[in-house]
């Protein structure tokens, strides 16, 4: 089933499925990473969310259909990963996570991190937790109010620019006094609103693909530029 990868990486393919990559947060960013880290090979993959698809995800995100409205997005998670391969292993966590509950998640080895959280709290404390536990992790910015997903760029938190977010986190590394580089897919482009979020399929979409392709070439140790 991954002839067209093999293609591309050759051996390496079986790398991939020995990884375990985390994904948090399924929303309009966080479907689409999970859903190109097993079209890509990955087969151990933790999933933690809290909510249910509503009605108003259908706009964007990979998991949300007519017929998945009120179901929790780990379970259907964990459905799309089985039609995809059956050989993958899905664990799942329909928890919001806090930092009670942070450490319940990370009782076994994983590779990688993708954070596609939207709270604010949250997205800090598995920030610092990777960071203290020394376990690769790629931050997904802010992508509501956003129409370009070409000026989605991935950097060091430090160096972004026009995200609320980005800010919010930069303030914590300065006040932290953290040291270590946190990669983050931020957009260059300014809000076209502000207070209420508008959102669209491409953004977030795009910021989802950037950190799984940015999660897989590193796992394959391809020098990202």
């Amino acid at each position: 089933m991954f002839e067209r990868l093999e293609t591309l990486i050759g051996s390496k393919i079986n790398l991939l499925q020995n990884k375990t990559v985390m994904v948090v947060g399924l929303g309009g960013v966080g479907g689409h990473a999970f859903e190109s880290l097993v079209r890509s090979g990955i087969e151990n993959i933790i999933v933690v969310d809290s909510d249910t698809i509503e009605l108003s995800n259908l706009n964007r995100q990979a998991l949300a259909f007519q017929n998945t409205i009120g179901i929790p997005k780990t379970q259907i998670a964990v459905h799309l990963a089985k039609n995809i391969n059956p050989n993958c292993h899905i664990i799942s966590y329909q928890i919001f996570l806090t930092e009670e509950n942070i450490d319940s998640i990370f009782n076994q080895k994983i590779d990688f991190v993708i954070d596609a959280i939207d709270t604010i709290k949250s997205k800090k404390i598995l920030i610092k937790t990777c960071l203290k536990k020394n376990i690769p992790i790629i931050s997904v910015m802010g992508t509501g109010n956003k129409m370009h997903p070409e000026l989605l760029e991935i950097k060091d938190i430090r160096q972004t620019t026009y995200d609320p977010i980005a800010k919010i986190i930069r303030k914590m590394v300065k006040e932290e006094k953290i040291s270590q580089k946190i990669p983050v897919v931020f957009s260059t482009e300014k809000p076209l609103i502000q207070g209420k979020v508008g959102s669209n399929a491409f953004v977030p979409a795009t910021a989802g693909l950037l950190a799984s392709s940015y999660v897989i070439n590193k796992l394959l140790e391809v020098k990202h530029e």
